[in-house]
């Protein structure tokens, strides 16, 4: 049985503070903005698209932005209305916490759309390189969740459950790490062994990214604690299984289409 004693905070200079949490995105956005490039320069030639690999840097900003506005609004609509309702002004307060995974996802989807129709390009080419180099930031995040003693898994006795403080006295499964493992590095295993093979095919990624993802995050909820504002849904789901389910249903949508679109 460990007992959770990890700080948030790794330096704090007074001035300025640095934490574990704004680490996980800064190396998720760096890592994954070099591995999208050597992604790029892999797939390029198999999808004939003629493509300046330096204009990959300019969507990094239209990425950065977007999973800013859609985490923090997908928080506020999914997660705490009601609050945010009656505290329009908590909603710029981002400092606080509060970010949405799938919020983010649709900003995600919503500014990579308005990219590509920019460099007028494919926008499945940019979902599928996302989908692939995405795994690295969830993988931090998830750390970083647990490291902040914040997303705790349900009450357990496991011999690896963990005792967060700050919580109760009570061991919990740590659903932060599953979900690292899961929707981290076994999803990262999946997506780029299949993006480095040899005839790729444009979208592949991108629907399995929402399938699989789906069906990770699903099985973390299951050992995670609902948020308190909300419990579950119909005594049956978390908000996070909900929202899962329906990522599932989108990709296998887009699977569909993308199969007839190719046999026609």
């Amino acid at each position: 049985m460990y007992t959770h004693n990890l700080d948030p905070v790794l330096i704090d200079f007074g001035f300025i503070v640095i934490r574990w949490y704004s680490l996980a995105y800064i190396f998720g956005i760096i890592l994954g903005w070099w591995l999208g490039k050597k992604i790029i320069n892999h797939i390029i030639k198999d999808i004939n698209l003629k493509f300046n690999i330096k204009e990959f840097d300019d969507l990094i900003t239209y990425l950065v932005i977007s999973i800013i506005i859609g985490g923090r609004l997908g928080y506020v609509i999914f997660y705490n209305l009601g609050y945010y309702l009656a505290n329009p002004f908590d909603i710029i307060k981002v400092w606080e916490g509060g970010m949405s995974f799938h919020g983010a996802l649709l900003g995600i989807i919503v500014g990579t759309y308005l990219f590509s129709k920019k460099k007028n390009l494919p926008t499945y080419f940019f979902l599928d390189i996302i989908a692939c180099v995405s795994p690295i930031g969830i993988f931090f995040g998830r750390l970083a969740n647990f490291i902040n003693g914040e997303l705790v898994g349900k009450v357990t006795t496991v011999s690896w459950g963990v005792i967060f403080p700050t919580i109760d006295s009570l061991p919990r499964h740590p659903s932060q790490l599953y979900e690292a493992v899961l929707e981290g590095a076994v999803l990262f295993i999946i997506l780029n062994s299949l993006i480095f093979r040899r005839k790729y095919k444009m979208g592949t990624c991108s629907y399995l990214f929402l399938i699989y993802y789906g069906i990770f995050r699903v099985i973390s909820e299951y050992f995670r604690q609902p948020d308190p504002q909300l419990g579950y849904l119909f005594n049956l789901f978390s908000m996070g299984t909900l929202l899962s389910f329906l990522m599932i249903i989108v990709g296998l949508i887009i699977s569909n289409f993308l199969q007839k679109k190719n046999e026609t």
